[in-house]
């Protein structure tokens, strides 16, 4: 489990079948082999360390339903070690388990800050309320306006500056991860027939 704190930008120095090495600095002096380390908002299992780099192994399928699959040599990613129970919790709960790929709308300045828009697929859409949190490639944001299939989210200079945010232009490809909590609630409610949750109460309350 992650926060959605990113903790620094690696850099993707080769990938080779499954193999993924990411050029790291201030996470390695705390990694160890078979440790969870969130890339870009996905998690993924330690499989090798080297002097300044380690290597995780990534599934076709992975590849395939996240935005690793377009990753190559050269290319930065947000990176997150799994949480610690005795650290300060400053973000949300993240998993690493990415619903969906979305892209980058828009992008507003509003004085110090910017207010980035994002296009959501189904599987993330449904989860996203006001005020709610949202994972984007692992960095725990709060939702802004959510639109059917699209959502704000405000970005502070520190946050820019410290993730892969920088580097990302409309158009743009990101992993989505909606919030634990909410999907938990929205599936409870949809399958709630037993406790006389009605289609009428659902739908009223932003869940049908």
């Amino acid at each position: 489990m992650f926060t959605g704190i990113i903790e620094e930008i690696g850099v993707i120095t080769r990938r080779s079948g499954a193999d993924l090495a990411i050029l790291a600095k201030e996470i390695m002096s705390d990694l160890h082999l078979g440790d969870s380390v969130a890339i870009d908002g996905v998690c993924l299992t330690v499989a090798a360390i080297n002097h300044d780099n380690f290597v995780v192994q990534v599934s076709p399928e992975t590849f395939s339903r996240t935005t690793l699959g377009r990753l190559k040599a050269g290319h930065a990613v947000n990176l997150e070690r799994a949480m610690r129970a005795d650290a300060r919790f400053g973000g949300h709960f993240v998993l690493g388990h990415v619903d969906g790929v979305g892209k980058v709308e828009a992008i507003t300045d509003q004085g110090d800050f910017a207010l980035w828009r994002f296009r959501a697929p189904a599987d993330v859409a449904r989860y996203l309320v006001p005020k709610g949190s949202i994972a984007v490639n692992g960095i725990s944001l709060t939702v802004v306006d959510p639109e059917r299939d699209t959502f704000g989210v405000a970005i502070i200079p520190t946050t820019l500056s410290k993730t892969t945010l920088s580097g990302k232009h409309i158009g743009d490809p990101v992993n989505l991860e909606a919030d634990v909590i909410g999907k938990h609630v929205y599936h409870y409610l949809k399958g709630g027939t037993k406790e006389n949750i009605t289609t009428e109460f659902l739908s009223r309350h932003g869940f049908a």
